[in-house]
């Protein structure tokens, strides 16, 4: 039987081998496009697999995970995204890539639902929020992995053999690990359905995770891009904002449980709206390399700790059994992910990239709306059932 401090450092160890195969995959995108001959439009379309992948199978994650132990569901999604990882190095044809970056998403989101059932699981064994934590620890694996590839690239390694070393070095931690994750036995619920979705009182988590990943992918595709088009910094300092942008959504990350600590979770989700919707405001209205850096920066603070915190709520505020629920909102907060930065493309074809910036801040105050309507729904129950008491 695995401690509580076990317990968290095992799951910890699952949220780094999600972040470091994701951004190894990441690291060598330019040298498969080059192997393979893709243009960009050709590398747009297979790179569309991925999360296409993703967002199929999120419903029937949250089906399985009424059926088998969440930890045993996670163990079998690292196993085959980390095989899937391999198989992206040595595919020798453009089609080919694209079943495999299929079968990535698919497993990616096996592993990553039921990583983040199994941290809900973790934050119920303490009094204090621990959970914002995992999803540092996801970043800091981006960062490293993101390093370890310069440096294979450097050394001209194929990324055959750097994907193999990856995968092999991350599938022994989870073996390692996996005996302290938490037992999570299921729960099945004979009125579920097969598919998940949200029900009326899952939905606004549901809209805030799309709110949030929406401006997370945002940030991911295109913030390099505001800065070399809009801001226009000198050439050493294109890549400055995106650099920003990471630290400070890391650094939220790490720091937001104390936070959640002393000012609660709603407060805290209120205040990350806030957050992104100044961020975004000043990026907009004033695209100078100092103000767009701190509007840069106030995004990353803002979206850092939002979804798991979303997540901890939903699973506490619903009758559906935490994994389903867990799919459920990860399900519409994915759709935002997936559709939302391909759409700032065409809007900032139509009327620029500052107004697709600005744009984006309406999904700050999404954010903002929501959860005050969430903390005074949930007041209101309180109090109609200390009356009926």
């Amino acid at each position: 039987m695995s401690t509580p401090r076990s317990a968290r450092i095992a799951t910890a160890v699952f949220f780094f081998i999600s972040g470091f195969s994701f951004s190894s995959w990441a690291s060598r995108i330019p040298d498969i496009q080059r192997r393979l001959a893709l243009n960009k439009a050709e590398l747009g379309f297979f790179l569309l697999a991925l999360p296409t992948g993703l967002v199929l199978t999120l419903p029937v994650t949250g089906y399985l995970l009424q059926r088998y132990s969440s930890r045993n569901i996670m163990m079998i999604g690292v196993l085959v995204f980390n095989l899937m990882l391999a198989l992206i190095g040595v595919v020798s044809l453009p089609w080919q890539l694209g079943l495999v970056l299929f079968c990535f998403g698919s497993s990616r989101n096996l592993m990553n639902i039921s990583v983040n059932a199994q941290s809900v699981a973790v934050q119920a064994l303490y009094k204090r929020s621990i959970i914002t934590t995992f999803h540092g620890v996801w970043s800091m694996a981006g960062f490293a992995a993101a390093a370890l590839g310069a440096i294979m690239v450097d050394f001209r390694m194929a990324p055959s053999r750097h994907f193999l070393f990856v995968s092999l070095a991350m599938t022994i931690m989870a073996f390692l690990a996996f005996r302290d994750s938490p037992h999570m036995p299921p729960s099945p619920d004979a009125n579920t359905k097969r598919f998940i979705w949200p029900d009326n009182h899952l939905m606004k988590y549901g809209l805030i995770s799309f709110a949030v990943m929406a401006c997370e992918g945002t940030m991911y595709d295109w913030s390099n891009i505001y800065f070399q088009e809009a801001v226009h910094p000198p050439e050493k300092l294109i890549a400055a904002g995106y650099v920003i942008y990471m630290i400070a959504m890391t650094t939220g990350r790490f720091t937001g449980d104390s936070l959640v600590n002393r000012l609660g979770v709603a407060t805290m989700i209120r205040y990350s709206g806030i957050l992104v919707l100044c961020g975004f405001i000043v990026s907009a209205l004033m695209p100078y390399t100092i103000s767009t850096s701190i509007g840069f920066l106030m995004i990353g603070f803002g979206v850092s700790c939002v979804v798991p915190l979303v997540l901890r709520m939903a699973t506490q505020t619903t009758s559906m059994n935490s994994g389903p629920a867990i799919a459920a909102v990860s399900t519409v907060g994915y759709m935002g992910f997936l559709i939302v930065p391909p759409l700032i493309g065409f809007i900032a074809e139509a009327a620029g990239l500052r107004w697709a910036f600005a744009l984006m801040a309406m999904f700050g105050l999404l954010i903002t709306v929501l959860i005050l309507q969430i903390k005074e729904t949930a007041q209101t129950t309180t109090l109609k059932e200390s009356i009926k008491a």
